[in-house]
């Protein structure tokens, strides 16, 4: 349990990369063009909050809890999603540059990543039920083991998807995507 708590706050122009940011649970609030860079964020909560503009590259969020939490514009780069608290889990993502992030074994059902760099993202054995990749570029990220049935890939790229290792049933894929699930035969495909 957390001392403090802040309610429906709105942070602005902040470097908590320099100065203090106090650990506590914060619930409807709003950071904007805040930089928390190299941070350690572990331990901390968020329930119901927007990032907008916001730089979080290489912070730490062990034990952290994003619940309903909207990420907007943000640098996320080498975040280990997969230490943060699963508890009750949820985040979207919006045209966010979340390249070299781990989301090992999560529970990400209806996540939404939205016009978003994952470049290298580690899915590995993450349960991606219902998510939704629009118009994401995904080259080197890694689906090994995830659950992928009802994900929608049909607007996204880059991808290398093997069917044989995942489970994509009823996943939605687009015509244009169709080298990102074969690429592992060796075989050439022609439009």
């Amino acid at each position: 349990m957390l001392d403090l708590f802040f309610e429906n706050k709105v942070f602005e122009k902040l470097d908590f990369s320099v100065e203090n940011f106090p650990k506590a649970e914060y619930d409807n609030c709003t950071f904007i063009n805040c930089n928390f860079s190299n941070s350690n964020l572990s331990n901390y909560a968020f329930i119901e909050c927007e990032f907008d503009a916001c730089d979080l590259s290489l912070t730490k969020v062990k034990n952290t809890a994003f619940k309903d939490v909207n990420f907007k514009d943000c640098k996320l780069l080498g975040i280990h999603f997969f230490e943060c608290d699963d508890f009750l889990l949820s985040f979207n993502f919006q045209g966010c540059d979340l390249n070299l992030g781990s989301f090992y074994s999560l529970p990400l059902k209806a996540t939404k990543f939205n016009n978003s760099k994952l470049i290298e993202v580690d899915f590995t054995e993450a349960n991606l039920t219902g998510a939704i990749f629009n118009n994401c570029d995904l080259v080197g990220a890694i689906f090994e083991n995830s659950v992928l049935e009802k994900a929608d890939f049909r607007t996204s790229y880059n991808y290398n998807i093997h069917p044989e290792t995942n489970n994509i049933k009823k996943a939605k894929f687009s015509l244009q995507g169709l080298p990102g699930l074969l690429s592992n035969y060796n075989i050439e495909i022609e439009t």
